[in-house]
């Protein structure tokens, strides 16, 4: 197939994710791309799609994070009035940044998962976990995202920021609804008032929270975030309430879909199951595998930072790049025999958390947090079996997992 045609070749796409079919299971639609044209000019997302593992590692490193959306773009999908004010949070949130700005705030936010501090959560992280399975155990059966992937990570996250941990609920809800924003190429226009009505709903909560912590001051993100200098100042409220959100969304989305999406992995690769149970000192590198396997974070989005060559493709200064984690780490040229899932895979370097300067900071928490839940569920839920179901994904093109996973367990 000549460039010309390949160009016009609207069945690569990523367009199609938004078939329920597709997203199901897209790898095939990213091993076409990888094969056909791994630098592709996607026309209706109006970005190049890059898709090998070495390209992705290598816009990641270079070219821009600086990327929100603007008045002129919300207005082009009809949404001016509905979503400036989640835009005017996303603005100044680390995630949309570049050097200086993302390193100052990425260094005050990191100081709530440094290993020191994420080893001392073990104990407890065990305690909610074992909480969890306790509550379901009677009932020989249970929905892993509703009863254990959801709640876990968004418990832990409240304990580090601080807040009570009986809010959990209504945090894990708004960041699901945020997380339509980071993680989809288009906005429904039903769920934009939900989104909106979340990022109020968060706007408002944190407010209060630092209110609180102004009068009862107690350690945690919040606190951190509100103490912090940079440069010299203080971060204004609402760049400590912007990057409260973001850490919130990215912990809470990718742990949950990590447990979600690897459990459901496990269960259909029943030889991987049993050598997980079997051999329980291997879970560390089964989460690596897990995290590769089926990348909770899909894709991301980048701005060329001039006029660059990729892949023998000509990419102007600041046109979108959108780099697809999850056919990278698909990639034959950089891990062998990558559709089979190998718990036990050597020099596993993946790129599931991303890459350089904004690799997920969060990323120790995450891997602690998978571990003792896949160490938990196969240990304390003999038997473990999916229930008949059809499996949904939630309608989220970057950010991939369940809606629900059905299991059946002995008692």
């Amino acid at each position: 197939m000549n460039s010309s045609s390949i160009d016009n070749d609207t069945s690569l796409s990523l367009y199609h994710l938004l078939d329920p079919a597709i997203l199901a299971n897209p790898y095939a639609l990213y091993k076409r791309l990888r094969e056909a044209d791994p630098v592709h000019w996607d026309p209706f997302l109006h970005a190049w799609v890059v898709t090998r593992y070495e390209d992705v590692v290598q816009v990641m490193l270079k070219f821009s994070a600086d990327r929100t959306p603007s008045p002129e773009q919300l207005e082009a999908l009809g949404m001016m009035a509905e979503l400036q004010p989640v835009a005017q949070v996303m603005v100044k949130q680390m995630l949309f940044m570049d050097a200086p700005a993302h390193t100052r705030l990425r260094a005050v936010c990191a100081t709530a998962f440094t290993p020191a501090r994420v080893a001392g959560l073990r104990r407890h992280i065990q305690e909610i976990a074992d909480m969890l399975i306790d509550r379901a155990l009677p009932s020989g059966r249970m929905d892993v995202i509703a009863d254990f992937a959801n709640p876990l990570p968004a418990i832990v996250t409240a304990e580090l920021f601080g807040v009570p941990v009986e809010d959990h609920e209504d945090l894990k809800n708004w960041s699901t609804d945020f997380a339509e924003m980071l993680g989809n190429f288009q906005h429904n226009p039903d769920r934009a008032r939900s989104v909106l009505k979340s990022t109020e709903n968060m706007l408002a909560y944190f407010q209060n929270a630092i209110r609180d912590q102004a009068r009862h001051p107690r350690p945690g993100l919040v606190q951190s975030l509100m103490n912090a200098e940079v440069d010299g100042s203080r971060l204004t409220e609402e760049e400590v309430i912007a990057n409260l959100i973001v850490t919130m969304v990215g912990g809470q989305e990718t742990t949950t879909n990590l447990i979600g999406n690897g459990l459901v992995s496990l269960l259909r690769n029943p030889d991987q199951l049993e050598l997980l149970k079997n051999d329980p000192s291997i879970v560390a590198s089964a989460i690596e595998e897990l995290l590769r396997y089926e990348s909770p974070s899909q894709h991301t989005a980048r701005l060329a930072p001039a006029d660059v060559m990729l892949g023998g493709k000509q990419i102007k200064k600041r046109q979108a790049v959108i780099a697809v984690f999850a056919a990278a780490n698909r990639d034959p040229e950089r891990f062998a025999d990558p559709d089979t899932l190998d718990l036990r895979r050597p020099d596993n370097r993946h790129v599931a958390f991303a890459w350089g300067a904004h690799y997920c900071f969060g990323a120790p928490l995450a891997r602690m947090e998978g571990q003792i839940a896949f160490e938990t569920l196969l240990r304390r839920l003999p038997n473990l079996r999916l229930e008949p179901q059809e499996l949904a994904w939630r309608e989220n093109m970057g950010l991939r997992g369940l809606k629900s996973l059905a299991v059946s367990f002995h008692a």
